[in-house]
């Protein structure tokens, strides 16, 4: 759509999240546009790989909303423990990063969610009215039928969660753990494990979908795509509304340092083609948000908006962005609203200060699980 749109040729290359960090860190010239998430952002632009961004070039700037630029849709709304986007988002005069609104930002703002993990209704019944717990991802009942994602800055935090809504472990600081807390954490997996928790983990949302489908997951980590691509397992297998609220991201692109010139003029281009709508309309149809939502709205059907963004119950059918049904007429979307799901979140995907300690801990753990699912 991009290179439809704008009119020159955009390459992609698609990488695994601690590939893509590293990659964007140390490799800063073979590559033009950074794409990733706010919580990789720290190191990328620690390494000088980056140049900050002009919210003057920036078309639809003023119309981002406050979730990304304020840290919460109200002045009244936490912004929950770790990385939220706000407070790397502004380049400070120094060159370093904060929340206090400067004219450059680091990274542009796009799309963003809030997850959770996906339950077998046969197993742990419905929500019912106090909501679904994190406790449930280590939760006794699904021993042996229980993965986790691969992913350091993301994994950790979904049995971090679990761990302390379940009474067994308590942190001070949840989005920004100790080597004693994280040594506690691992050691409390290590245990689970050994005695047959674990089915084991996945790296791509294809494996997590193929263990539903094989019916070996009661309870998983699990990403808003996914729940669309379920199958006969589609009413079984449900997304979690946990009462301790979510685990959210915040993805955006950022401008590699080399960019001068007519080369530059291209990537703000690509930057504000992914915030003129078309782009976010496809996003919304995968369970994702934009930020300049009100962009987004002409580019959806009024059952799309109602549903994805309004938290309505389905109209008709709403098909995803491979043609294919997503949404049945009839459902609604767990958690409601927008409003209502991003302002239920407990903590950010994050990279800690002792995230090289944590990933090491996190890998020789996923290791031990034994390989991914396939």
């Amino acid at each position: 759509m991009a290179v439809a749109d704008l009119g020159f040729d955009i390459e992609h290359e698609s990488l695994d999240f601690l590939t893509c960090q590293r990659r964007a860190a140390i490799d800063p010239l073979n590559y033009d546009i950074y794409e990733q998430c706010f919580h990789n952002l720290d190191i990328v632009w620690f390494w000088g790989a980056l140049q900050p961004i002009e919210t003057s070039r920036i078309k639809q700037w003023d119309n981002i909303g406050d979730l990304a630029k304020a840290g919460g849709i109200s002045k009244y709304t936490w912004q929950g423990h770790g990385d939220a986007p706000v407070r790397k988002l502004y380049v400070q005069p120094d060159g370093t990063l904060g929340q206090q609104p400067m004219p450059t930002i680091s990274m542009l703002p796009t799309a963003h969610n809030v997850d959770s993990f996906g339950f077998d209704r046969r197993l742990f019944g419905n929500e019912g009215a106090e909501g679904s717990s994190w406790a449930w991802l280590l939760d006794r009942r699904a021993r042996g039928r229980i993965a986790l994602v691969d992913e350091p800055a993301i994994g950790i935090f979904d049995v971090a969660l679990a761990a302390e809504a379940n009474g067994d472990l308590t942190f001070n600081d949840i989005g920004n753990m100790t080597v004693e807390e994280i040594d506690n954490l691992m050691g409390l997996l290590e245990t689970l494990r050994q005695q047959g928790f674990f089915v084991g983990s996945w790296l791509t949302p294809n494996q997590a979908e193929a263990l539903v489908h094989a019916d070996r997951v009661s309870v998983q980590s699990m990403w808003s795509p996914s729940y669309s691509n379920l199958g006969a397992m589609e009413a079984t297998f449900c997304e979690s509304c946990p009462r301790e609220g979510y685990r959210a991201w915040h993805g955006g692109a950022s401008l590699a340092r080399h960019l001068t010139g007519p080369k530059l003029d291209m990537a703000y281009e690509y930057l504000n083609w992914w915030l003129s709508g078309p782009a976010g309309a496809v996003m919304a149809r995968q369970g994702h948000y934009m930020t300049n939502a009100e962009g987004v709205r002409e580019y959806l059907s009024p059952e799309e908006w109602g549903y994805w963004y309004d938290g309505d119950v389905a109209r008709c059918d709403l098909k995803g962005p491979d043609g294919r049904v997503a949404v049945r007429a009839g459902r609604r979307r767990p958690g409601g609203a927008y409003r209502e799901r991003v302002s239920r979140i407990a903590l950010w995907n994050t990279v800690m200060d002792e995230y090289n300690y944590a990933a090491r801990a996190w890998k020789r753990f996923i290791a031990s699980l034994g390989s991914s699912a396939q």
